[in-house]
Protein backbone atom coordinates (compact mmCIF):
# COMPACT_ATOMS: atom_id res chain seq x y z
CA UNK A 1 0.00 0.00 0.00
CA UNK A 2 1.55 3.61 -0.70
CA UNK A 3 0.61 6.96 0.61
CA UNK A 4 1.25 10.03 -1.05
CA UNK A 5 1.66 13.32 0.63
CA UNK A 6 0.57 15.89 -2.55
CA UNK A 7 1.63 19.62 -2.90
CA UNK A 8 3.41 19.88 -0.31
CA UNK A 9 6.24 22.56 0.34
CA UNK A 10 9.02 20.32 1.57
CA UNK A 11 11.64 21.88 4.30
CA UNK A 12 15.22 20.89 4.49
CA UNK A 13 18.01 22.10 6.52
CA UNK A 14 19.05 23.85 3.16
CA UNK A 15 16.24 24.65 0.88
CA UNK A 16 12.78 24.66 0.27
CA UNK A 17 10.09 23.35 -3.06
CA UNK A 18 6.89 21.99 -3.92
CA UNK A 19 6.95 18.62 -4.57
CA UNK A 20 4.64 15.42 -3.93
CA UNK A 21 6.04 12.78 -1.54
CA UNK A 22 5.57 9.13 -2.13
CA UNK A 23 5.76 6.58 0.47
CA UNK A 24 5.53 2.55 0.92
CA UNK A 25 5.97 0.32 4.13
CA UNK A 26 7.00 3.46 5.87
CA UNK A 27 9.66 4.83 3.84
CA UNK A 28 9.69 7.43 1.41
CA UNK A 29 10.55 5.65 -2.47
CA UNK A 30 9.87 9.12 -4.45
CA UNK A 31 10.28 12.46 -4.10
CA UNK A 32 8.58 14.16 -7.24
CA UNK A 33 5.28 15.71 -8.81
CA UNK A 34 2.14 14.26 -10.42
CA UNK A 35 2.49 11.29 -7.60
CA UNK A 36 -0.09 8.84 -7.32
CA UNK A 37 -0.81 6.57 -4.38
CA UNK A 38 -3.03 4.24 -2.81
CA UNK A 39 -3.79 7.06 -0.14
CA UNK A 40 -3.64 10.50 -1.08
CA UNK A 41 -2.84 13.67 1.39
CA UNK A 42 -3.61 17.09 0.45
CA UNK A 43 -0.83 19.12 1.69
CA UNK A 44 -1.48 22.31 0.33
CA UNK A 45 -0.68 25.41 2.13
CA UNK A 46 1.48 22.90 4.11
CA UNK A 47 4.83 22.36 5.48
CA UNK A 48 6.38 18.85 4.75
CA UNK A 49 9.92 18.49 7.00
CA UNK A 50 11.86 15.19 8.56
CA UNK A 51 10.79 14.75 11.72
CA UNK A 52 13.45 15.99 14.40
CA UNK A 53 14.73 13.91 17.37
CA UNK A 54 15.10 17.39 19.74
CA UNK A 55 11.16 19.27 19.13
CA UNK A 56 12.82 22.44 20.05
CA UNK A 57 15.38 22.94 17.22
CA UNK A 58 15.41 26.45 15.01
CA UNK A 59 16.17 25.09 11.96
CA UNK A 60 17.32 28.33 9.12
CA UNK A 61 14.10 29.27 7.32
CA UNK A 62 14.46 31.32 4.67
CA UNK A 63 10.60 32.16 4.57
CA UNK A 64 10.91 33.41 8.25
CA UNK A 65 12.37 36.76 6.80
Amino acid sequence: MTKVIKNGTIVTADRTWKADVLMQHGKIIAIGSNLHGDHEFDATGCYVMPGGIDPHTHLEMPFMG
